[in-house]
């Protein structure tokens, strides 16, 4: 088996769970960044030891569950299962309580932070901010009113993303420079 098929040469991709669309339409653009959120944490991972290897690894697993439901057709979401092609309210949960850990160990900062007080703390930071693109380019292709649990679940993960560039830095930065 080879890994090119030729079959996006004209401008289109398969989804999961059949269909294909054209690449620059909303799914693609939505999922095509949580892939890229993906990357981008597994650059902080290669860096990153113990706990914090554990719980990037943990977040990159849990967005392909993420990029197998915005990959899917609203036609056959009904395929889907909970906690493996699509986001369940476990998985938001389970994000709360992951920033509650690190609230609770490190605290909050109380004013903006400028990142790059460490190397893997900056990457959680880009991937921060990828995953923020990604709930941007899912609200558009999910549209309002939509039962998914994918725009709530990303919304979380960056929040949780930022508090775990804290406890990696553990102190931190302001915004406003000292007098």
């Amino acid at each position: 088996m080879r890994i090119y098929t030729r079959r996006g040469d004209d401008g289109h991709t398969n989804l999961y769970r059949g269909g294909r669309v054209a690449k620059d339409t909303t799914g693609p653009e939505a999922y095509g960044t949580v892939d890229e959120a993906v990357s981008v944490l597994g650059a902080a991972r290669a860096s990153a030891v113990g706990d914090i290897a554990n719980a990037v690894l943990e977040v990159q697993r849990e967005l392909f569950v993420v990029a197998a439901e915005l990959a899917t057709d609203p036609g056959h979401r009904d395929s889907l299962e909970d906690g493996v092609s699509r986001v369940e309210s476990a998985m938001i949960e389970a994000v709360e309580r992951r920033i509650d850990v690190i609230d609770g160990e490190f605290g909050m900062p109380t004013e903006f932070v400028v990142p790059g007080g460490d190397p893997v703390a900056a990457m959680l930071d880009v991937a921060r901010t990828v995953v923020r693109r990604a709930e941007r380019r899912a609200v558009t292709h999910l549209g309002d009113g939509s039962p998914s649990l994918v725009v709530p679940y990303l919304n979380r993960l960056a929040d949780y993303l930022y508090m775990l560039a804290r406890a990696v830095e553990r102190e931190w930065t302001p915004t406003k420079k000292e007098s």
